[in-house]
Protein backbone atom coordinates (compact mmCIF):
# COMPACT_ATOMS: atom_id res chain seq x y z
CA UNK A 1 0.00 0.00 0.00
CA UNK A 2 2.80 2.39 0.92
CA UNK A 3 4.52 1.59 -2.37
CA UNK A 4 1.31 2.33 -4.28
CA UNK A 5 0.92 5.68 -2.51
CA UNK A 6 4.55 6.55 -3.26
CA UNK A 7 4.02 5.79 -6.95
CA UNK A 8 0.95 8.01 -6.96
CA UNK A 9 2.87 10.85 -5.33
CA UNK A 10 5.77 10.56 -7.77
CA UNK A 11 3.31 10.53 -10.66
CA UNK A 12 1.52 13.59 -9.33
CA UNK A 13 4.82 15.45 -8.92
CA UNK A 14 5.83 14.56 -12.47
CA UNK A 15 2.51 15.77 -13.85
CA UNK A 16 2.87 18.98 -11.83
CA UNK A 17 6.36 19.60 -13.23
CA UNK A 18 5.17 18.94 -16.79
CA UNK A 19 2.24 21.31 -16.28
CA UNK A 20 4.61 23.94 -14.93
CA UNK A 21 6.97 23.57 -17.91
CA UNK A 22 4.02 23.73 -20.30
CA UNK A 23 2.71 26.88 -18.62
CA UNK A 24 6.15 28.50 -18.83
CA UNK A 25 6.45 27.68 -22.53
CA UNK A 26 3.02 29.17 -23.15
CA UNK A 27 3.97 32.30 -21.20
CA UNK A 28 7.27 32.61 -23.12
CA UNK A 29 5.45 32.09 -26.43
CA UNK A 30 3.25 35.07 -25.64
CA UNK A 31 6.09 37.35 -24.56
CA UNK A 32 7.19 40.28 -26.70
CA UNK A 33 10.75 41.58 -26.57
CA UNK A 34 10.93 45.20 -27.70
CA UNK A 35 14.36 46.38 -28.84
CA UNK A 36 15.05 50.09 -29.14
CA UNK A 37 17.49 50.98 -31.92
CA UNK A 38 18.71 53.79 -34.15
CA UNK A 39 17.30 53.00 -37.60
CA UNK A 40 20.09 54.93 -39.32
CA UNK A 41 23.09 53.19 -37.78
CA UNK A 42 24.28 50.58 -40.29
CA UNK A 43 25.42 47.84 -40.12
CA UNK A 44 23.95 47.48 -36.61
CA UNK A 45 20.42 48.71 -37.38
CA UNK A 46 18.99 50.29 -40.52
CA UNK A 47 16.28 50.07 -43.18
CA UNK A 48 17.18 48.01 -46.25
CA UNK A 49 16.09 48.55 -49.87
CA UNK A 50 12.88 46.63 -49.19
CA UNK A 51 11.94 48.94 -46.34
CA UNK A 52 12.69 46.28 -43.70
CA UNK A 53 14.61 46.98 -40.50
CA UNK A 54 17.75 44.85 -40.54
CA UNK A 55 21.25 44.83 -39.08
CA UNK A 56 23.72 42.89 -36.99
CA UNK A 57 22.15 43.76 -33.64
CA UNK A 58 18.63 43.11 -34.91
CA UNK A 59 19.66 39.71 -36.27
CA UNK A 60 21.14 38.85 -32.87
CA UNK A 61 17.92 39.90 -31.14
CA UNK A 62 15.88 37.90 -33.66
CA UNK A 63 17.88 34.77 -32.88
CA UNK A 64 17.48 35.32 -29.13
CA UNK A 65 13.71 35.58 -29.58
CA UNK A 66 13.64 32.50 -31.80
CA UNK A 67 15.35 30.43 -29.13
CA UNK A 68 13.24 31.86 -26.30
CA UNK A 69 9.93 31.59 -28.13
CA UNK A 70 9.45 35.36 -27.88
CA UNK A 71 8.11 37.79 -30.45
CA UNK A 72 10.62 40.47 -31.44
CA UNK A 73 9.40 44.05 -31.77
CA UNK A 74 11.87 46.29 -33.59
CA UNK A 75 11.30 49.80 -32.24
CA UNK A 76 13.22 52.62 -33.99
CA UNK A 77 13.90 55.49 -31.59
CA UNK A 78 15.46 58.94 -31.58
CA UNK A 79 18.85 58.26 -30.06
CA UNK A 80 18.76 61.25 -27.75
CA UNK A 81 15.39 60.00 -26.38
CA UNK A 82 16.58 56.47 -25.64
CA UNK A 83 16.63 56.90 -21.83
CA UNK A 84 13.05 58.15 -21.77
CA UNK A 85 11.95 55.22 -23.97
CA UNK A 86 13.66 52.74 -21.65
CA UNK A 87 12.48 54.23 -18.35
CA UNK A 88 8.89 54.52 -19.60
CA UNK A 89 8.79 50.86 -20.57
CA UNK A 90 8.28 51.57 -24.27
CA UNK A 91 11.30 49.37 -24.96
CA UNK A 92 12.87 46.47 -23.06
CA UNK A 93 16.47 47.29 -23.92
CA UNK A 94 18.74 49.46 -26.04
CA UNK A 95 20.49 47.20 -28.54
CA UNK A 96 22.22 49.09 -31.31
CA UNK A 97 25.94 49.75 -31.15
CA UNK A 98 25.48 50.91 -27.55
CA UNK A 99 28.73 51.83 -25.81
CA UNK A 100 29.33 50.64 -22.26
CA UNK A 101 32.25 52.90 -21.35
CA UNK A 102 31.13 56.04 -19.57
CA UNK A 103 27.69 54.55 -18.93
CA UNK A 104 28.66 51.63 -16.68
CA UNK A 105 26.45 52.67 -13.78
CA UNK A 106 23.53 54.04 -15.77
CA UNK A 107 22.23 50.69 -17.10
CA UNK A 108 22.30 46.98 -16.41
CA UNK A 109 24.63 45.63 -19.09
CA UNK A 110 25.08 42.37 -20.91
CA UNK A 111 28.57 41.05 -21.54
CA UNK A 112 30.45 43.09 -24.18
CA UNK A 113 30.16 41.62 -27.66
CA UNK A 114 31.92 44.15 -29.95
CA UNK A 115 35.25 45.97 -29.65
CA UNK A 116 34.83 49.37 -31.24
CA UNK A 117 36.65 52.67 -31.63
CA UNK A 118 35.64 56.21 -32.51
CA UNK A 119 37.36 57.56 -35.62
CA UNK A 120 37.33 60.50 -38.01
CA UNK A 121 36.21 60.09 -41.62
CA UNK A 122 37.34 62.65 -44.19
CA UNK A 123 37.42 62.97 -47.96
CA UNK A 124 40.56 61.35 -49.33
CA UNK A 125 41.39 64.44 -51.40
CA UNK A 126 40.85 66.92 -48.55
CA UNK A 127 44.49 66.94 -47.45
CA UNK A 128 43.55 65.95 -43.90
CA UNK A 129 46.04 63.31 -42.75
CA UNK A 130 45.90 63.57 -38.95
CA UNK A 131 43.85 64.96 -36.09
CA UNK A 132 46.09 68.02 -36.06
CA UNK A 133 44.87 68.82 -39.58
CA UNK A 134 41.31 69.19 -38.22
CA UNK A 135 42.20 72.52 -36.61
CA UNK A 136 39.87 75.22 -37.88
CA UNK A 137 37.71 72.66 -39.73
CA UNK A 138 34.01 71.88 -39.47
CA UNK A 139 33.47 68.47 -37.87
CA UNK A 140 30.16 66.57 -37.63
CA UNK A 141 29.04 64.18 -34.89
CA UNK A 142 25.80 62.50 -33.84
CA UNK A 143 23.91 63.88 -30.84
CA UNK A 144 24.29 61.93 -27.59
CA UNK A 145 26.85 59.61 -29.22
CA UNK A 146 30.05 58.13 -27.83
CA UNK A 147 32.05 60.26 -30.26
CA UNK A 148 30.42 63.39 -28.86
CA UNK A 149 31.09 62.20 -25.31
CA UNK A 150 34.77 61.77 -26.19
CA UNK A 151 34.95 65.21 -27.77
CA UNK A 152 33.33 66.74 -24.70
CA UNK A 153 35.49 64.69 -22.35
CA UNK A 154 39.05 63.43 -22.78
CA UNK A 155 39.33 64.93 -26.28
CA UNK A 156 37.85 68.32 -25.37
CA UNK A 157 41.15 69.99 -26.19
CA UNK A 158 41.06 68.56 -29.70
CA UNK A 159 37.44 69.66 -30.14
CA UNK A 160 38.40 73.19 -29.08
CA UNK A 161 40.71 73.36 -32.08
CA UNK A 162 37.89 72.75 -34.56
CA UNK A 163 36.34 75.63 -36.43
CA UNK A 164 32.95 74.24 -35.36
CA UNK A 165 31.42 71.00 -34.09
CA UNK A 166 28.07 70.31 -35.76
CA UNK A 167 25.67 67.86 -34.08
CA UNK A 168 23.35 65.70 -36.20
CA UNK A 169 20.33 63.56 -35.38
CA UNK A 170 21.80 60.72 -37.48
CA UNK A 171 24.99 59.87 -39.34
CA UNK A 172 23.38 59.53 -42.77
CA UNK A 173 22.67 63.26 -42.70
CA UNK A 174 26.21 63.95 -41.51
CA UNK A 175 27.64 62.00 -44.45
CA UNK A 176 25.40 63.88 -46.86
CA UNK A 177 26.86 67.13 -45.54
CA UNK A 178 30.38 65.70 -45.73
CA UNK A 179 29.76 64.77 -49.35
CA UNK A 180 28.36 68.24 -50.09
CA UNK A 181 31.29 69.97 -48.38
CA UNK A 182 29.20 71.52 -45.60
CA UNK A 183 31.50 69.81 -43.08
CA UNK A 184 35.02 68.43 -43.53
CA UNK A 185 35.08 65.45 -41.16
CA UNK A 186 32.77 63.14 -39.25
CA UNK A 187 33.55 61.65 -35.83
CA UNK A 188 31.89 58.23 -35.83
CA UNK A 189 31.99 54.58 -34.70
CA UNK A 190 34.49 52.61 -36.79
CA UNK A 191 32.01 49.88 -37.70
CA UNK A 192 29.60 52.46 -39.05
CA UNK A 193 32.43 54.31 -40.79
CA UNK A 194 33.55 51.09 -42.53
CA UNK A 195 30.00 50.49 -43.74
CA UNK A 196 29.48 54.06 -44.97
CA UNK A 197 32.80 54.03 -46.85
CA UNK A 198 32.01 50.63 -48.40
CA UNK A 199 28.86 52.19 -49.87
CA UNK A 200 30.74 55.18 -51.28
CA UNK A 201 34.09 53.85 -52.52
CA UNK A 202 37.59 55.17 -51.97
CA UNK A 203 36.55 58.82 -52.04
CA UNK A 204 36.67 58.71 -48.22
CA UNK A 205 39.22 57.56 -45.67
CA UNK A 206 39.56 56.98 -41.92
CA UNK A 207 42.30 58.81 -40.04
CA UNK A 208 44.72 56.37 -38.45
CA UNK A 209 44.49 57.87 -34.95
CA UNK A 210 41.39 56.64 -33.06
CA UNK A 211 39.47 59.23 -31.09
CA UNK A 212 38.53 56.67 -28.40
CA UNK A 213 38.19 52.91 -27.86
CA UNK A 214 35.18 51.17 -26.36
CA UNK A 215 32.95 48.09 -26.26
CA UNK A 216 29.29 47.52 -27.14
CA UNK A 217 26.77 45.80 -24.89
CA UNK A 218 23.01 45.42 -24.59
CA UNK A 219 21.68 48.03 -22.16
CA UNK A 220 18.72 47.22 -19.89
CA UNK A 221 16.93 49.38 -17.34
CA UNK A 222 19.06 49.63 -14.21
CA UNK A 223 18.15 46.72 -11.94
CA UNK A 224 16.48 44.58 -14.61
CA UNK A 225 18.92 41.73 -14.02
CA UNK A 226 16.32 39.03 -14.69
CA UNK A 227 15.78 40.02 -18.33
CA UNK A 228 19.47 40.72 -18.82
CA UNK A 229 20.36 37.25 -17.54
CA UNK A 230 17.89 35.58 -19.91
CA UNK A 231 19.14 37.44 -22.98
CA UNK A 232 22.81 37.10 -22.03
CA UNK A 233 22.49 33.34 -21.51
CA UNK A 234 21.23 32.94 -25.07
CA UNK A 235 23.95 35.23 -26.45
CA UNK A 236 26.60 33.09 -24.76
CA UNK A 237 24.93 29.97 -26.13
CA UNK A 238 25.02 31.49 -29.63
CA UNK A 239 28.69 32.32 -29.19
CA UNK A 240 29.40 28.76 -28.08
CA UNK A 241 27.62 27.05 -30.98
CA UNK A 242 28.98 29.40 -33.67
CA UNK A 243 25.74 31.18 -34.54
CA UNK A 244 26.99 34.52 -33.23
CA UNK A 245 30.03 34.43 -35.53
CA UNK A 246 27.92 33.44 -38.54
CA UNK A 247 25.78 36.53 -38.03
CA UNK A 248 28.94 38.64 -37.65
CA UNK A 249 30.24 37.23 -40.96
CA UNK A 250 27.02 38.28 -42.67
CA UNK A 251 27.74 41.92 -41.78
CA UNK A 252 31.54 41.73 -42.21
CA UNK A 253 32.10 42.32 -38.48
CA UNK A 254 34.23 39.29 -37.59
CA UNK A 255 37.25 41.49 -36.87
CA UNK A 256 35.23 43.69 -34.51
CA UNK A 257 33.36 41.20 -32.35
CA UNK A 258 34.84 40.08 -29.02
CA UNK A 259 32.34 37.33 -28.22
CA UNK A 260 32.68 33.83 -29.64
CA UNK A 261 36.42 34.05 -30.33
Amino acid sequence: MKRFITVLLVGAMALSMLAGCSAKKQADAGKTFTVGFDAEFPPYGYKDDNGEYVGFDLDLAEEVCKRKGWTLVKQPIDWDSKDMELSSGSIDCIWNGFTIQGREDAYTWSVPYVDNSQVFVVKSAAGIKSEADLAGRSVGVQKDSSALAALEGDAAGLAASFGELVQYADYNTAFMDLEAGAIEAVAIDKGVADYQISQRGDEYMILSEPLATEQYGVGFLKGNDALKDEVEAVLLEMASDGTFMKIAEKYDLTDSVCLGK
